[in-house]
């Protein structure tokens, strides 16, 4: 591990923020130890050959503090983040294991809401939950309740998605606004005085990346969770050895998450979002896809918004002011316990 990394000697909250550090983490310990064929640290969700249908497995946790907030809650967030890791490899989301750890004390009723909106967002994505655990820990040793989830989907043969895929000059799309789970979940927490409306993103991509499936030229997607839309550049700049050039006038924020962020010193681009899709697709196609997606029920943010540029090896931001800025990858978790 670099010399650099922060408390290499124990876990920090950095070490879980989707930048630098985790990717450290992982290929230092996670990796080192649990490589085999089937693992690929890179992808949101494995593939499965079984029986000659190809299974797409994934798997997640969610920590999220408070449990709800303004868009959703932790119920509805483990659905949309496991079934959205599917959507964005390719696959259609079948089932979901569910493993509650709750901590002793936790209100009944806020457990059983947080449990209905769970069901509810299940049914609307078309997922059963099939299998699952509960524990309960000692007061004072958990945030209330934990989730952890497993997703099985079935890879959609229409959408062959890898990063290996991503060629110089394909163009970056994004379906929506950034930074609205980040502020929304920030706002809950009450910190800082600051209180707002801003409601989180957190929902299905499904729709989005079905509208996708059968154009010819979509090479990849990615659902901006932790880290947000900075940090999805950073792995596609990392893998491909190419560099991307932002737009920023074309990235959505709506006003009051910008307000937040200036007043605050955070970056929109580098906050999770939850029901948010990157494509990465052939220039030749990309007007067609942008179609699909304006045409949704939602889809009227959906931009196209970098390039690959394979005469560069940094993440540029080409500012409104006509500037460029180089966005290096995250390091300090600004939001942690987001998802």
């Amino acid at each position: 591990m670099n010399n650099d990394v922060k408390l290499d000697t124990h876990i920090s909250l950095a070490h879980g923020n989707g930048g630098r550090f985790m990717r450290e983490l992982i290929d230092e310990i996670f990796s080192k130890y649990l490589s085999n064929d089937d693992l690929d640290v890179q992808a949101d969700a494995a593939s499965l050959k079984i029986e000659k249908t190809d299974i797409m497995f994934t798997t997640d946790g969610f920590t999220v503090q408070p449990l709800e907030f303004p868009g959703g809650n932790i119920g509805s967030l483990a659905v949309h983040g496991t079934t959205n890791d599917l959507a964005v490899s390719g696959a259609i989301p079948k089932y979901l294991s569910l493993n509650a750890f709750i901590e002793e004390g936790m209100e009944v009723k806020q457990l059983e809401r947080i449990v209905k909106s769970l069901a509810r967002s299940a049914n609307e994505v078309g997922v059963k939950i099939v299998a699952g655990d509960t524990k309960v820990l000692p007061r004072g040793q958990g945030g209330g309740l934990y989730l952890a989830t497993t997703g099985i989907g079935i890879r959609d043969n229409d959408l062959n998605l890898s990063l290996a895929n991503i060629k110089n000059k394909d163009v970056m799309l994004l379906s929506g606004s950034v930074g609205d789970h980040g502020i929304s979940v920030m706002l809950a927490r009450e910190q800082f005085g600051l209180s707002g409306k801003v409601v989180s993103d957190s929902a299905s991509v499904l729709a989005y990346t079905q509208a996708l499936s059968g154009l010819e030229g979509v090479h990849f997607m990615r659902d901006p969770t932790r880290g947000g839309l900075a940090t999805v550049c950073h792995e596609i700049s990392r893998f491909t050895k190419m560099g991307i050039r932002l737009q920023q006038d074309k990235i959505p924020v709506k006003d009051p998450v910008q307000s937040v962020c200036e007043m605050l010193g955070y970056d929109p681009l580098f906050l999770a979002c939850e029901g948010r899709v990157v494509a990465v697709v052939n220039e030749v196609c990309a007007e067609e896809a942008l179609s699909r997606w304006k045409a949704l029920p939602d889809g009227q943010d959906a931009i196209i918004f970098g390039e690959l540029d394979e005469n560069i090896t940094r993440v540029v931001l080409m500012t409104e002011f006509g500037g460029e800025r180089i966005l290096e990858e995250l390091e300090d978790d600004p939001l942690p316990r987001i998802c």
